[in-house]
């Protein structure tokens, strides 16, 4: 383009310069016509220019109509590429969304599972601890004294007849008076006599709820002396034989927080979106999601999950 301006540029200026010839007087016949045949040509040249640009704008124009087109192609392209983008990106959340949910339903089911066991196991180790007492009263030991055949008046002790020791119903605690004497020695901060009371609640009422109440109080003290395995473990005999317990989500938010301290991240994690899944409306989950935030960790996943179940 540049060249044919600058050839039509000097067509113009030697045109213009023919024109001047015209206007000196002719000298003589022979040099009149070279000068007509100059502008003859001159003319000539000046319509092929002519010629050239108009067919240089009409292609010029051409060219520009498919810049455009293209680039309203290329825009709708570009849009339609956008949205498709979108689309896919709602979808991947929305699958995201739903493969959490399922596998915070699978993980709740197993720990059901594994809570359903642990139960069972404790149901089989008391059902033989009572068979071992049954056979024990039914088969006392050999060395045993006999009792007398013959009947002894009321009151009277036949001489030389040794003396039976008979438990005495006074050797097996009160459940409430010993448990509620461990509450106070504990806030009382007296964490060793607690933890004996706490024990002899265990290790004579098993089976009570009371009994889930002194797991946990034990799993404190354990923390407080920063025995976390301990703690943890005592924590995991709540959340496993006494889910219904009322101590069960302040066991399972102190067991999320033993796990960090254990520098068992994701395992700590876990036990706090459970803790809000199980639990989401008490003061414990709130303290589980404002811990979750601190670690940059989401409870997004407890959270869908609860709400697919409220659907």
């Amino acid at each position: 383009m540049q060249k044919v301006r600058t050839l039509r540029n000097r067509i113009i200026a030697a045109g213009f310069f023919a024109m001047l010839l015209l206007l000196v007087p002719a000298r003589a016949h022979a040099a009149s016509k070279e000068i007509i045949e100059l502008q003859t040509q001159v003319q000539q040249l000046l319509d092929m220019v002519q010629r050239l640009q108009s067919t240089v704008d009409s292609r010029f124009g051409v060219l520009q109509n498919l810049a455009q087109t293209t680039a309203d192609n290329a825009t709708q392209m570009n849009a339609a590429v956008n949205a498709l983008q979108q689309k896919i990106a709602a979808q991947n959340e929305g699958v995201n969304g739903k493969l959490e949910a399922a596998s915070g339903q699978t993980q709740a089911l197993n720990d059901s599972v594994d809570e359903l066991k642990s139960r069972i196991a404790k149901l089989d180790k008391s059902i033989q601890d009572l068979q071992t007492q049954l056979q024990n009263v039914q088969n006392p030991p050999t060395g045993a004294p006999a009792l007398a055949a013959a009947p002894v008046a009321s009151g009277e002790v036949p001489a030389g007849a040794p003396s039976v020791a008979i438990p005495a119903s006074s050797q097996t605690p009160p459940l409430k008076e010993t448990f509620q004497a461990g509450v106070r020695d504990y806030n009382a901060a007296k964490y060793d006599v607690a933890a004996g009371e706490f024990q002899d609640v265990l290790h004579f009422y098993p089976m009570d709820d009371l009994a889930g109440t002194a797991h946990y109080y034990l799993g404190e003290i354990a923390y407080k002396h920063n025995k976390l395995s301990d703690a943890v473990k005592s924590y995991n005999a709540v959340l496993e034989g006494f889910s219904g317990n009322a101590k069960a989500p302040a066991a399972q938010l102190h067991k999320g927080m033993a796990l960090l301290q254990m520098g068992r991240k994701d395992a700590g994690i876990h036990e706090l979106r459970l803790l809000i899944q199980r639990h989401p409306q008490t003061p414990e989950a709130t303290q589980a999601r404002s811990k979750l935030n601190g670690l940059g960790a989401k409870p997004a996943a407890a959270t869908r999950q609860s709400a697919a179940q409220d659907q």
